[in-house]
């Protein structure tokens, strides 16, 4: 463990908002290469975040270029999670400010994700491009565990949208809602739901309601984390996007915008940005720095 005279700044910044109040927070430290596992869950613990976010020299044959590539790491107040959107993008911002916008590349547990800084009146947005994703069925008996810890009906969900576990760096359980009503009213089963979470290996619960054709309300139960509710998810919003690509329920092409964190009074925005020809997601936010 590293004294506290040697524990590197840790930095707050929040993710997919430009307003301090939105988005999803998450600690952000530049230089961890001297942090070992238990310094980087305790600093994580001690913000109480969903997530934060570590960054250390890249590996060899990264790639990207000189002082714009790093090896980087994500925990929760809980564990340590292979990927995570709103730390990178607060991540990201944060080198900006510093090393100026541009093209960054990370190295995650997930595999390789390429980040592109812009700037645009004053303020810097981050668009991060997932590794591959895929797309599985669920086991009717683990959707209707699932159903039970949520406290929702069957017949709460939009059968336009069929349960799926969705990968995009993280794996994710999406269920749509039939009304905004049903998505609003979030009172579910800590221990239950993260038990079994815990045993499909996933990291959120993608809650979905569709407003119109490219734009969707979002709510992501988070208790594998430690904290009851995720206010804005990039991980789970590019698994979002190749789950409605694979089953053509928007178009090759698409900009789809998902509005998360206002039932918790965090306003977040997230643009998810599907091409054809690349089965790759790109998710795109602002973020601003906290104190």
């Amino acid at each position: 463990m590293t004294t506290n005279a040697s524990r590197p700044e840790v930095l707050r910044y929040t993710a997919f908002s430009r307003e301090p109040e939105g988005g999803n927070p998450a600690g952000v430290v530049l230089d961890a290469g001297s942090l070992d596992d238990g310094d980087m869950l305790a600093i994580a613990a001690g913000l109480g975040y969903s997530e934060s976010a570590f960054l250390t020299p890249p590996p060899e044959g990264l790639g990207g270029q000189e002082g714009r590539a790093y090896g980087i790491r994500y925990f929760s107040p809980k564990a340590e999670v292979p990927f995570c959107g709103h730390a990178t993008v607060a991540t990201a911002i944060a080198l900006a400010e510093r090393i100026g916008p541009g093209e960054l590349v990370f190295a995650t547990r997930a595999g390789t994700v390429p980040v592109e800084v812009t700037e645009r009146d004053g303020v810097l947005q981050a668009t991060l491009t997932s590794v591959e994703p895929h797309v599985e069925g669920v086991v009717e008996a683990d959707l209707a565990e699932a159903l039970a810890a949520l406290g929702w009906p069957a017949a709460d969900l939009d059968p336009a949208f069929p349960p799926r576990i969705a990968f995009a760096g993280a794996r994710h359980l999406v269920l749509a809602a039939a009304t905004r009503g049903r998505l609003a009213d979030l009172a579910y089963d800590f221990a239950r739901l993260e038990a079994l979470m815990r045993r499909l290996d996933l990291t959120t619960v993608q809650l979905v309601w569709r407003e119109s054709a490219t734009v969707f309300h979002v709510r992501d139960p988070f208790p594998v984390g430690g904290v009851v509710e995720d206010p804005a998810t990039g991980a789970a919003a590019a698994a979002f996007g190749a789950y409605a690509r694979d089953l053509g329920l928007v178009t090759e092409d698409a900009v789809l915008t998902l509005h998360q964190g206002e039932d918790l009074g965090r306003p977040g925005r997230l643009t998810v940005t599907l091409r054809a020809g690349d089965p790759r997601v790109r998710v795109t936010g602002a973020g601003v720095r906290l104190g």
